[in-house]
């Protein structure tokens, strides 16, 4: 096809090709449809993610905001897209085959960006690679990341609560994300850690950088921004709600008050984003408007009586469509593998006697469940003849691909207002699970005057692992090459009692976990 065109010719697709792209991301929905709704009800579920349904439409807006300058060139393809593409049909292969919704999702935007690459060709591309970009923010977070995240939100968002709140010269206490105002005990939980403003405003700031005309430092700064000042904010949102139930009733911290407090926030935090783009440019002495610094314009209008030169396919877009047939087909000739759930004994089985422990069976509240989303518990006071007592709790998941998966006490104790002295890895002296030296995650804990040991590990098919992360990993392994992602957290505490040592508590944690590891794997599948 010849390319050269007059500055009074403009470049367009026939309306077949553009029937062609519209075949092409109809086939795409086949083999990403299962995570995609998946995705989508994350979103109608989760208010965190309540703006994500509108980042496909920003990023199509700021697609054809380039409409003017993508008509001044030709479309000469990459084959270098092609190999992104492949890059994410790897990802989707390997997704499938592990059944993790989160690799199918990534995938899903990294064929599609592709796509354009491998049509479009680098210089034509560009104009549109932010937008395309964008759309990573629509994908939920892991959960195992979305509730460290949430934890340490949390925290902070109390700590900071409360400063505020002592600012109005009222008596308050934190333990925790307790904050105890003594007539009432306001709880930070997750509806109150942020996430819900901290995501969209991420967002915002993203697409605000992305309009901001101006050095890069700065529109680097406007996204980072996003960060701490949702987090001060939404801190003193929860001051506020804790000040207005100090003078006018515990009514003040719930209902429609709450909520409305919430919009103000976020719409207070959009605010000063702006705020903080015209300093920066008054800072500067850039002259230019405001509103051309901003960017925010329509492109401009296709020239009157312009010679209209038509795009044509290249071979990369025709590879391109023949890896997306590929994948599709492929997709049906994977194997629907049934997730193979492991027989075991259930905890309500667990025996209250074992060897010179007498145990005594305790229960979650449901709000807890809920939360936690396990299949099966257990949580249980054992005492020995020497009256040492030990807590022990296990959590276990038939399966961990859909996002339910254990929480780590590292990011749940602080926030039950205990504090963590200490955490190392351990191993039991003369204790084997799986044929294997258990290690564990060894705890001191501190609540005012009181002290407590925790060992804690994730059990995962035959592995004992201390590390949150390559829990990730092996979840991932296994449930690729064994078509497996059960799996439990175990958890056992004791005192230690005025008078005795972390090394007498050390013995009565190492004795008991003694007794248990035998009888583990039948209630926790190797």
């Amino acid at each position: 096809m010849n390319y050269n065109t007059t500055s009074n010719s403009i470049w367009k697709e026939p309306i077949w090709l553009w029937a062609a792209w519209a075949v092409i991301l109809i086939a795409l929905l086949i083999p990403f449809q299962e995570a995609l709704e998946y995705m989508y009800n994350r979103w109608m579920i989760k208010e965190e993610y309540s703006h994500a349904p509108m980042i496909p439409l920003i990023a199509a807006f700021l697609i054809w905001q380039k409409k003017d300058q993508l008509e001044q060139l030709p479309f000469k393809g990459s084959f270098v897209g092609i190999l992104l593409l492949l890059t994410g049909i790897f990802f989707y292969t390997l997704g499938e085959l592990s059944s993790l919704f989160v690799v199918i999702q990534y995938a899903f935007v990294v064929v599609l960006i592709s796509l354009f690459y491998t049509v479009m060709g680098w210089k034509a591309f560009k104009l549109v690679a932010i937008p395309l970009l964008i759309l990573f923010l629509m994908i939920p977070l892991p959960n195992f990341l979305y509730n460290n995240l949430s934890s340490k939100l949390q925290l902070i968002s109390s700590q900071i609560g409360v400063g505020f709140i002592r600012l109005f010269d009222i008596t308050v206490f934190l333990e925790g994300n307790v904050i105890d105002l003594g007539s009432y005990q306001l709880q930070v939980v997750e509806a109150c850690n942020g996430l819900r403003y901290l995501f969209p405003l991420m967002a915002l700031g993203f697409i605000m950088a992305y309009f901001y005309k101006t050095a890069l430092w700065k529109r680097v700064l406007i996204f980072i921004t996003t960060i701490p000042l949702t987090v001060i904010m939404n801190s003193i949102r929860i001051g506020v709600i804790g000040v207005t139930v100090e003078y006018w009733g515990q009514e003040m911290a719930e209902g429609f008050l709450h909520d409305f407090e919430g919009w103000i926030v976020f719409m207070i935090c959009a605010a000063i984003l702006l705020a903080e783009m015209w300093f920066l440019v008054k800072l500067s002495k850039d002259t230019r408007p405001f509103r051309e610094v901003f960017g925010l314009e329509f492109p401009e209008p296709s020239p009157k009586g312009a010679n209209v030169a038509y795009r044509n396919v290249n071979t990369p877009f025709i590879i391109a469509a023949a890896l997306v047939v590929l994948m599709v087909f492929g997709s049906f000739s994977l194997v629907q593998r049934e997730e193979i759930i492991p027989d075991r004994k259930m905890f309500a089985e667990y025996p209250t006697t074992i060897s010179a422990w007498q145990g005594k069976r305790g229960s979650l509240e449901q709000q807890y469940i809920d939360i936690l989303k396990f299949e099966d518990y257990i949580i249980a006071d054992y005492k020995n003849n020497n009256s040492d007592l030990v807590n022990f709790y296990v959590a276990y998941y038939d399966s961990q691909r859909k996002g339910e998966s254990v929480h780590s006490p590292r990011s749940c104790i602080p926030g039950s207002g205990l504090r963590i002295e200490s955490l190392e890895q351990y191993a039991v002296p003369g204790v084997q699970i799986s044929g294997t030296q258990l290690q564990v995650n060894r705890a001191v804990i501190k609540e005012g005057d009181k002290t407590s040991l925790i060992y804690y590990w994730f059990q995962q098919r035959g592995r004992s692992i201390t590390n949150e992360y390559m829990v990730k990993w092996w979840l991932f392994w296994d449930a690729l090459t064994k078509n497996r992602s059960d799996g439990s957290l175990v958890r056992l505490t004791t005192l230690v009692p005025p008078g005795s040592t972390l090394e007498d508590a050390d013995k009565v944690l190492t004795e008991f976990t003694k007794e248990i590891s035998g009888s583990l794997n039948e209630y926790i599948p190797d």
